[in-house]
Formats: structure tokens, C-alpha cells, sequence
């Protein structure tokens, strides 16, 4: 079967002209060519964006909340009758497993349905008598053309955390997904048109670096939200900001899992599977480096491995536990770290390259691996990974443990899994990062809350609306918690009272 044919989506139509170039997208479960992907140039995407800024002038920032509500109570609709088919293209081309896929679309259902709300914090403000006889009105306004460059891990997810927000708001969309696994967006595209959108107003343009430096900057881009790694969220802070834009450009992450001798270590070696190794490892909330505070290491690692020999690697729509990774090239790229980690004295315990994979053809495949004896300066402690490679860090004390956290350039995600709560309440005071857990291994925030991270994993402004108003910069943490004994409710300070 030829490969299908996966275009740009401008004004609510397939674009039907030459490509000059493209790019192809596989299946990564039986490594065969799905798809050829047409990309745009500097060219096409000014002539989006000036359709965009179009539809913005000429309609869309004038609509009233009431019709915006309309057309996003109708979004969230067609999103839900339809998320079943959209996590089966997530899953044809990245590769993560159905059920995975379905809950990221669901994630991002989340943030539509905060959207269909958000009418009441568009409401600007009003102050009497700051001087004798002068009040004060301030308002809210839509900035116009918004771009979204979004990664390839959550194809889905990440496009629904900003364009329904960014829409309500009246702006018009141009969004730049990842080539690697285009269709989601697309699909997703088509359900605003089917809502009743103006054309123009939500539009997908596929490409690589010439369509992000085009939109980086296009002076009719107002703002950028962008997320994938660390140096391509520098590169795109510090362009889009030389060209006068609002931008959040989330980066990279290597989020480290700190486990205290008296955690529940059933709990923790629970946690360490499903943040190491779901989807692949392909997360930027994954957990990659697990800290344990001996005497605690053998034992959990023993728990660890008599997980990791349950877990089935395959085709993800065969419902296994992890599926392949989205690329050829980047599954080479994550298995070379393995060598690179024995090279360097860390001792490989389960080796990924080993083991039995259900799926047919050629896919990329590389099975949940686990190290032990891993310390910094080792390439497998230091990079971002990426994939399903889970590295064991023994310490001596909390101390040495939050040191190193603190200490990594980035700052995105931790947890902490201990029974004792202040240990925990001590750790989210002094941890030098974005999100914490406590005896959750992926501390993501509610729903309408993009996530941001500290140090190297965020530039910019974490929470961006797409508004013309005051921005109050402030630097703050999200704390999840769970605990096993309600006793701890309190985290040792006897019984818990607001301020």
C-alpha cells in the first residue's frame, strides 16, 4: 500500500498544492512508511499567517463570548465522539500504546472543557477613586495570531493545552506539529471547522526548521508557546523574543525520584515502572534517574526487576505494557546510551535490546532497561535520554540525595516517596524544581494549568491565556501528595490549619 499523502490544514481545507519537499512518517511499531508529509516553506507559511491575522481582524476578535462558548461547548463535543479514532492515529504513528494514547486525548478534553468556562476570568477590572475623581478601567484583549510549535510525544495533549485556551480568548491559531506524527493534529483541526469556527481563525501548517523560523518571525505572530527540548526551546525564546513576541518554551527535563528507607517500597518500585517506562520512556515527566538512600537500593531494585519481567513490549494496539519508539533514529540514539553507561562503569542489570517483542515487521523497538551504580558524569545520568532506560543512583542520606537533584541543570519534575512527613514538607521547601510529588511519581498539574519547570526546563512565561493585560511573574512549585495513612495529613505539625 503507497504511502497517504498528509497536508497543511489552511482555513479549514486540505492545501492541494506542489509540495517542494516532504517528509516521510512510519508506523514505528512495523517500521513501514504510512505517510508522506508535505512541508511548507518560508512562503506558505507567511501567506497562513496573513490569512490568520484576516480572520482575527475581520471577525473572530469580534465575537462575543456567547458564540465563542457555542463553538467550544460543540468542540468539546465532537472531541469526545471522536476520541477513540484520534488515539488510534497517535498510536499508528508515535507508537504509544491505545489505551496511553486515549488517556492523553482525554487529558487534553480537559483543558476544552476549562475552556468553555474560561468567559469569567476574561473580565478585566475596575478601580475607583485612585486619584480625586479618576477610576480606573482596565480590559482584556486578544493579541491575534498565536503560534503553537508542538513535540512529537503528546501529538495530541500538548496542541489541546494551548489552542482552546488561546481560542476562547479570541485569538487565531497557526500550529506547527511535530513531522514525526502529524495526523493527530489534523484530525483534531477538522473538529473545530465541523463546530463552527470562521475559517482562518485555526489553521496547521507541517514542516521543520524553515516553518518555525518563518513563524518565529512573522511580525504578525504575536506570541509562541512551544515545548520539546532544551536547546530548541532556547533557540526559540531567544529568537521569537528578538522579534518582539510573547513566548513559553518548555524544555527538556531529567527528573529524579528520591526514595527514603522507610518508603513503602512496593509503592515506589510500582511508581518507578509506570514513570520509567510508559510510553516508552518518551515523556518529559518521565521518571529517568531514581535515587535510593541505602540500605534500601538491593532491595528495591530486586522489586524493580520482578516488575520489569512481567511488562510486554510490542504493537501498541495489541494492548502490551510499553510500545516502540517513534523513530528509528531516535531508538538507535537511546540504545547507544547502553553501551555508553557500561562503558562508563554503571552495571546494566536488565538489558532492553533483550527479550521477545510481539509485534510483525521491523519496528523500534528497545525493551524497558534498568542500570545500577549510576553517579554523575555518566552520559546516561547527564542527558536526556528519552526512552525506556531507568538509572539507579545509591546515596547515603537525603542530604546527598536532594543535592544532586538540585544540582542537575533542570528542573522540571521530582518526587519523593518516604512515610515520614516531614521529611516530605522539608523536601518541598528545599528542592530546586517546578513540580513535586510526594509519593506520586509524576507531579502534573490540574487541567488548566500548563506545567512549567525551572532552571533549564522552561524560558519564558509557563502560563500564557493570549491576553493583553497585566502578567504577574512569579515563581511557584506544584505539590502533589498522597499518603497511605491519613495521620499524615498534617505532615507532622499535629493538626493542619489554614493561614
Amino acid at each position: 500500500m503507497s504511502p497517504t499523502r498528509i497536508t497543511h490544514l489552511i482555513a479549514g481545507a486540505e492545501w492541494d498544492g506542489p509540495a517542494e519537499r516532504t517528509s516521510p512518517v512510519y508506523n514505528p511499531a512495523t517500521g513501514e512508511q504510512t505517510g508522506v508529509l508535505d512541508l511548507a516553506t518560508p512562503q506558505l507559511v507567511d501567506e497562513v499567517v496573513r490569512g490568520a491575522k484576516v480572520a482575527w481582524e475581520n471577525e473572530w476578535q469580534h465575537s462575543t463570548l456567547t458564540k465563542r462558548t457555542q463553538i467550544l461547548f460543540k468542540f468539546r463535543e465532537l472531541l469526545n465522539e471522536r476520541k477513540d479514532e484520534i488515539a488510534e492515529l497517535i498510536t499508528a504513528e508515535h507508537g504509544k500504546v491505545t489505551s496511553d494514547a486515549l488517556g492523553e486525548v482525554m487529558r487534553g478534553l480537559e483543558v476544552a472543557e476549562f475552556a468553555c468556562g474560561i468567559s469569567h476570568l476574561l473580565k478585566g477590572g475596575y478601580s475607583e477613586n485612585v486619584s480625586t475623581g479618576v477610576d480606573v478601567f482596565s480590559i482584556r484583549q486578544s493579541l491575534g495570531v498565536v503560534a503553537i510549535i508542538s513535540p512529537f510525544n503528546f501529538p495530541a495533549m500538548v496542541p489541546l493545552w494551548f489552542v482552546p485556551i488561546a481560542i476562547a480568548c479570541g485569538n487565531a491559531v497557526v500550529i506547527k506539529p511535530s513531522e514525526k506524527d502529524p495526523s493527530a493534529v489534523n484530525a483534531v483541526a477538522k473538529l473545530w471547522q465541523e463546530a463552527g469556527l470562521p475559517e482562518g481563525v485555526m489553521n496547521v501548517v507541517h514542516g521543520d526548521k524553515e516553518a518555525v523560523d518563518a513563524l518565529l518571525e512573522h511580525d504578525d505572530v504575536k506570541a509562541v508557546s512551544f515545548v520539546g527540548s532544551t536547546p530548541i526551546a532556547k533557540y526559540v525564546y531567544e529568537t521569537a523574543t528578538a522579534n518582539g513576541k510573547r513566548v513559553q518554551a518548555l524544555g527538556g527535563a531529567k527528573n529524579h525520584m528520591l526514595v527514603l528507607p522507610d518508603a513503602d517500597l512496593d509503592l515506589a518500585a510500582d511508581a518507578a515502572i509506570n514513570a520509567g517506562f510508559g510510553s516508552a520512556g518518551e515523556r518529559c515527566m518521565a521518571i529517568s534517574a531514581l535515587i535510593a538512600v541505602e540500605p534500601i537500593a538491593d532491595e528495591l531494585i530486586d522489586k524493580i526487576k520482578e516488575r520489569m519481567a512481567k511488562l510486554r513490549t510490542g504493537d501498541g494496539t495489541r494492548n502490551p505494557d510499553m510500545g516502540p519508539l517513534v523513530t528509528k533514529v531516535h531508538r538507535d540514539r537511546v540504545a547507544s546510551y547502553l553501551d555508553l553507561g557500561v562503558e562508563a562503569g554503571a552495571e546494566l542489570i536488565v538489558d532492553g535490546r533483550e527479550g521477545d517483542i510481539d509485534a510483525d515487521g521491523e519496528g523500534f523497538f528497545l525493551r524497558p532497561t534498568l542500570f545500577d551504580k549510576v553517579a554523575p558524569g555518566m552520559p546516561i545520568y547527564d542527558d536526556e535520554i528519552f526512552g525506556p532506560v531507568l538509572s539507579v543512583v545509591r546515596v547515603g542520606s537525603y542530604d546527598e540525595g536532594l543535592k544532586l537533584i538540585n544540582d542537575n541543570p533542570y528542573g522540571n519534575g521530582t518526587a519523593i516517596f518516604t512515610n515520614d512527613g516531614g521529611a516530605a514538607r522539608r523536601f518541598q521547601n528545599e528542592v530546586e524544581v517546578g513540580m513535586v510529588g510526594i509519593n506520586v511519581p509524576i507531579p502534573v498539574p490540574v487541567s488548566f494549568f500548563s506545567f512549567g519547570g525551572w532552571k533549564a526546563s522552561l524560558f519564558g512565561d509557563s502560563h500564557a491565556y493570549g491576553m493583553e493585560g497585566v502578567h504577574f511573574y512569579t515563581r511557584g512549585k506544584v505539590i502533589t501528595s498522597r499518603w497511605l495513612d491519613p495521620s499524615h495529613a498534617g505532615i507532622n505539625l499535629g493538626f493542619p490549619q489554614n493561614s
